[in-house]
């Protein structure tokens, strides 16, 4: 009976869930057993002899036996003694032993009761953990099929991109996703009028995003300039604004300031000295961008290897790499200082990345907590709308072909 105590006790402290049974429970588990082999042990050491004459009247029902007169045993041996205890007559000890009879019974339903009580809060709490466990694992399988989509149609459309290029795409499309929830909330913030250091707090995350992209860029320009420099990362109307990799400061000061106005006399003027210094910076970028892109034409179109390419470069049959060690072979130290040339990009993709985080800390200095909130959400207002351009041209260009598709061939 210890051994069988012990263990039904362990089972019921340990669930699955590491849930532990309530104190009450224990107690009543620990004195239903421990009455139980309380009464055994008295039983054994009395000496069994028989009882010819009873001390009881016949008519006087038995008492109850089996595990009732076990529970009843207990609850009797528990209680004790009473204070103003007389010796126990026939009527009495039958009167007692129902007592301890419905005793015994209500203290197994209440154990049965926590019992099933707690089964419940298990069985409960491990459907909710599969349940999370389900949509955790949705989400999961969702983000995977997301990112090969992505990178099905980035290698589909431009099958001749780097791994370095394809890679930076993708954190870019998921830069701008990320960037819309940020500028979202500085927004909101903005149209409710919060605290100038709530405002301030949201500025701060936003030109930190913007800081965020600059890292992608500046690891794309050392692997891979060319892409940068294509645009073939932004959208047709975009490209018609970009600026070694990105935006124009100068520009984008101006965008910015229409949209804040009207200013103080001294901000107006400080915002005039930013748009000038980033001016003259990019016209200082510019012509030495044009110098770089002079020598590297100079280089290309030079014939110092001498002789004429081999037959089939131009006539499509011979494949581009082909085309490559052909040229390469007619002259290796020219083409090699070309390839120098076009890694030296990237020092001016990253030049031009930090004048434009330059100007725009300079222009956040000047502007007031709740103007710079505004610069900021005016700034994402006119890059949305290029993007949108961009999409509806590509669709107003693809409806004519569809269209002309469906009819067939003329004639």
């Amino acid at each position: 009976m210890v051994q069988a105590s012990s263990s039904l006790h362990g089972s019921i402290r340990r669930d699955p869930e590491g849930y532990d049974m309530p104190s009450d429970l224990d107690q009543a588990l620990l004195l239903y057993f421990d009455g139980q082999q309380s009464k055994q042990s008295i039983q054994e050491q009395q000496p069994q002899t028989l009882n010819i004459f009873p001390s009881q009247p016949m008519h006087i029902e038995p008492s109850p036996k089996g595990p009732m007169a076990s529970s009843a045993a207990a609850v009797a041996q528990v209680a004790g003694p009473s204070k103003n205890s007389q010796p126990t007559k026939a009527g009495g000890g039958t009167l007692a032993a129902g007592k301890s009879s419905k005793a015994a019974i209500k203290l197994l339903g209440v154990l049965y009761f926590l019992y099933t009580s707690c089964l419940l809060r298990v069985k409960q709490a491990y459907i909710q953990q599969l349940e999370t466990g389900r949509i955790r694992l949705a989400h999961l399988e969702q983000e995977i099929q997301m990112t090969r989509t992505h990178q099905g149609a980035l290698w589909s459309t431009a099958g001749t991109l780097s791994p370095d290029a394809a890679l930076f795409n993708l954190e870019y499309e998921r830069w701008l996703g990320d960037h819309s929830k940020v500028v979202a909330r500085l927004r909101a913030a903005a149209e409710e009028h919060r605290p100038d250091g709530e405002l301030r707090a949201y500025s701060d995350e936003a030109a930190s995003h913007y800081g965020a992209l600059m890292g992608h860029k500046a690891r794309l320009a050392a692997a891979d300039p060319l892409h940068l420099l294509s645009g073939l990362w932004k959208g047709a109307a975009e490209r018609c604004f970009l600026w070694i990799g990105g935006f124009r400061p100068s520009y984008l000061i101006k965008v910015a300031v229409r949209h804040v106005e009207p200013l103080a006399e001294q901000q107006a003027a400080g915002a005039r000295d930013v748009e000038q210094a980033a001016r003259r910076a990019e016209e200082a970028l510019d012509a030495e961008m044009e110098a770089l892109l002079r020598s590297l034409s100079e280089v290309v179109s030079s014939d110092a290897g001498g002789g004429q390419p081999p037959p089939g470069v131009f006539g499509g049959q011979l494949y581009a790499g082909d085309a490559a060690a052909a040229y390469m072979g007619m002259g290796h130290v020219h083409m090699a200082l070309a390839i120098d040339k076009l890694a030296t990009l990237g020092t001016f993709l990253r030049q031009a990345d930090e004048l434009r985080m330059q100007a725009l800390h300079a222009l956040r200095q000047i502007l007031t907590a709740r103007q710079a909130a505004r610069c900021f959400v005016a700034v994402d207002d006119y890059f949305c709308r290029l993007r949108a351009l961009s999409t509806l041209w590509n669709t107003t260009r693809a409806a004519p072909q569809h269209q002309q598709m469906a009819r067939g061939p003329a004639g």
